[in-house]
């Protein structure tokens, strides 16, 4: 999407990749600062429950496209357990890190390939979204089964995944909402010939 309104308003290559990677930052440091606030304000269950860190790769994914938006998937978990190792308490800790790289990795690539779709249909935002958790979450639950960890069991995976219910309705309809007015902005722009 932001691809898109860079390259009709002329950007070059360069700038192109400076603002990308200023939005990729600022998407990960929110992905790190969101599980924060919520674990501060709701407790250690907080995260399972809404899925902070979620919402930031879903935007990154449908704003930026796959290599970028995968980039803000892989680099969020590292990112905030590297910051919360430092307080003393990791988040995600050390055993659940790989696991949620996989999973928040898929749930970019899945969302980034129907982020164009979705451009011409943005109803389809909402579709999108909800194909993308389902495949994070079926990875997640198919790694818990091959990997044979005594720590993430597939019965401990399920109670996360029935847990996070209210997170993924959430993100169901505040991602695409967010999406929607990001990309009417981006048009009424083009329209109005904002260059």
């Amino acid at each position: 999407m932001i691809e898109n309104a860079l390259s009709r308003k002329g950007y070059s290559s360069k700038a192109k990749i400076t603002i990308k990677s200023f939005v990729s930052v600022a998407l990960t440091a929110l992905a790190v600062a969101l599980p924060m606030l919520v674990h501060a304000v709701g407790g250690s269950e907080g995260g399972v429950k809404w899925l902070p860190m979620y919402l930031p790769v879903i935007l990154g994914a449908a704003l930026l496209g796959m290599k970028w938006g995968v980039t803000v998937a892989i680099a969020s978990p590292i990112v905030s357990f590297c910051i919360t190792s430092l307080c003393g308490n990791a988040m995600p800790g050390a055993a659940r890190l790989p696991f949620m790289l996989i999973e928040l990795a898929t749930l970019a690539l899945v969302m980034s390939m129907f982020s164009k779709r979705a451009e011409k249909n943005v109803l389809a935002f909402f579709l999108a979204v909800i194909i993308a958790f389902v495949c994070s979450r079926a990875v997640l639950l198919s790694l818990s089964f091959i990997s044979g960890s005594e720590i993430f069991t597939p019965s401990m995976i399920l109670s996360q995944i029935k847990s996070g219910l209210i997170g993924v309705i959430a993100q169901t309809v505040v991602a695409p909402i967010v999406l929607i007015v990001t990309k009417f902005a981006l048009d009424r722009e083009k329209k109005y010939g904002g260059e």
